[in-house]
C-alpha cells in the first residue's frame, strides 16, 4: 500500500526518547544546560505514566517556574507528540506559563460569582499596577471560595471579600516586603 503525506512514522524506540548514558538529551542551543538537565530529569521522572504530557509539563513548571518554548520539542519527542501538540496544550490550560514569572503572583478569579461581585474591576486594576509592584497577574477560574466572592489569590494564599482598596492595599504590602 503506497504511503501518504498523512502516514504517521509510528513510535520512537525507547532509546530515541531519552538521552544515551553520559549524552545530553537534544536541548536546544538556547535553553540553559539547567533548565534542560532539569527537563530532563522530569521526563525521566513522568515519561512512563499513562498521558505523561500534563504530569511532564506540571514538573517542569514546578522546577523551572514555566514552561520554556525551547523545552517544548525535548517534551514533544519524550511523548512522541508533535510541537504544535505540546505547544497547544501550553497554552491551552491557563495553569502553565510560557515566561518566569515576577517576584509575586497574583491570580484574580473569574467565575460568574466573582465577576458579578467586581472580579473584573480588579484583574483590571491589578494589570494596572502589577508590573510597578513586582507581581505577575494571572487569571484564575474558581477558587470555592464563592461565598465570598470577589476573590485573589496571592502567592498561593487566598484573600476574599476583596474591595479596590484591599487590592491596593495587599500590592502596597508586596512592594513593602521587596
Amino acid at each position: 500500500m503506497p504511503s501518504t503525506a498523512y502516514d504517521h512514522p509510528g513510535p520512537l524506540a525507547p532509546d530515541e526518547l531519552l538521552p544515551q548514558a553520559g549524552a545530553r538529551s537534544t536541548p536546544p542551543a538556547t535553553l540553559p544546560p539547567a533548565w534542560a538537565d532539569a527537563v530532563a530529569a522530569v521526563i525521566a521522572e513522568r515519561r512512563h505514566l499513562d498521558g505523561a504530557l500534563l504530569p511532564i509539563l506540571h514538573g517542569v513548571q514546578d522546577a523551572l517556574g514555566h514552561v520554556p518554548a525551547d523545552a517544548v520539542p525535548m517534551i514533544a519527542k519524550a511523548v512522541n507528540r508533535s510541537r504544535a501538540e505540546v505547544h497547544g496544550v501550553i497554552t491551552y490550560y491557563h495553569h502553565f506559563r510560557q515566561t518566569p514569572a515576577r517576584a509575586h503572583v497574583l491570580q484574580v478569579c473569574r467565575a460568574e460569582s466573582c465577576r458579578t461581585m467586581g472580579g473584573e474591576a480588579l484583574l483590571a486594576q491589578a494589570e494596572a499596577l502589577g508590573r510597578e509592584h513586582g507581581c505577575t497577574v494571572e487569571p484564575i477560574y474558581c477558587l470555592g471560595l464563592c461565598a465570598q466572592s470577589p476573590a485573589v489569590l496571592l502567592d498561593d494564599r487566598p484573600q476574599a471579600r476583596v474591595t479596590p482598596a484591599k487590592l491596593a492595599r495587599l500590592m502596597a504590602s508586596l512592594k513593602e516586603a521587596t
